[in-house]
């Protein structure tokens, strides 16, 4: 068997077990971040799942997409704990959380990561509010406020001033 038949037998492998767990536990927006987490890993140079039980792997996707995306808080949904999480996969947790930590690392994954958060995350970002111009971060509505206020000006000293608020009213 060819190095790529492999890999893409174990991939296969590891997204039926994360599909499994996120039809029983979680949401179709996690099931689509472990599809895309385990076949971005797949193609890594020395992919990581190559060695190893498929359990742990596909137990330390979930856990690592959980992290940034606070999957093991109660105030929010959906909600797993750690506890059944590895219960699921028959793993230890301290062998999850390592092999969880190397994906964090090797992906560079944070929380409101832009590729690997759910849709929740991204839109619940307080990230978004704010804009960086020149190094200084500000909030978007004061920059908004400016451009409002340098677009009016401008129609003034165009003498376009009226046909400007009657756009705004509209």
């Amino acid at each position: 068997m060819s190095d790529r038949e492999l890999i893409k037998q174990k991939k296969e492998a590891l997204i039926e077990i994360t599909d499994g767990f996120a039809d029983r536990y979680l949401d179709e927006d996690y099931k689509m971040l472990c599809q895309k987490l385990i076949d971005k890993m797949s193609r890594k140079r020395q992919v990581p799942f190559l060695s190893g039980k498929p359990e742990i792997w596909a137990a330390a996707v979930v856990y690592a997409l959980g992290q940034i995306n606070f999957l093991f808080d109660k105030n929010f949904e959906p909600y797993v704990s750690t506890t059944d999480l590895c219960n699921y996969f028959k793993t230890s947790q301290s062998t999850t959380s390592q092999k969880a930590k190397i994906i964090r690392d090797m992906f560079k994954m944070r929380y409101f990561d832009e590729e690997f958060s759910t849709e929740r995350m991204q839109k619940e970002n307080p990230l978004n509010e704010f804009v960086m111009i020149d190094g200084l971060i500000v909030p978007v509505s004061a920059v908004m406020k400016t451009l409002d206020e340098k677009e009016a000006q401008l129609q003034k000293e165009l003498g376009l001033e009226d046909e400007y608020l009657e756009a705004k009213e509209k």
